[in-house]
């Protein structure tokens, strides 16, 4: 992954900083700055259905089976061609 230099940071993530392993589909939303209409959330290595609420705030669409077991995740913004710095998501037993 290549970090952005800057240009887009994701600092929080919304109401949703973690799950339980098993629990249900969520709409995870991911707030920093810089994020343009391009945006797209990484869940790891995959991207997932984005929405770009501003350039301050994205969010995705995770399913049930992304948080199927328990471990975690780094997220991070991909906009304009290059990479927001990555948060951890942490998925509990």
């Amino acid at each position: 992954m290549q970090p952005c230099g800057g240009n887009h940071v994701a600092n929080q993530f919304g109401a949703f900083g973690s799950a339980v392993a098993g629990g249900a589909a969520f709409t995870l939303t991911v707030q920093g700055s810089g994020f343009g209409t391009d945006s797209l959330v990484y869940w790891g290595t995959t991207t997932r259905a984005t929405t770009n609420d501003s350039a301050s705030e994205v969010t995705a669409d995770i399913t049930a089976a992304d948080i199927m077991n328990a471990g975690s995740v780094q997220v991070y913004v991909h906009s304009g061609g290059a990479n927001s710095n990555a948060m951890t998501f942490t998925i509990t037993p």
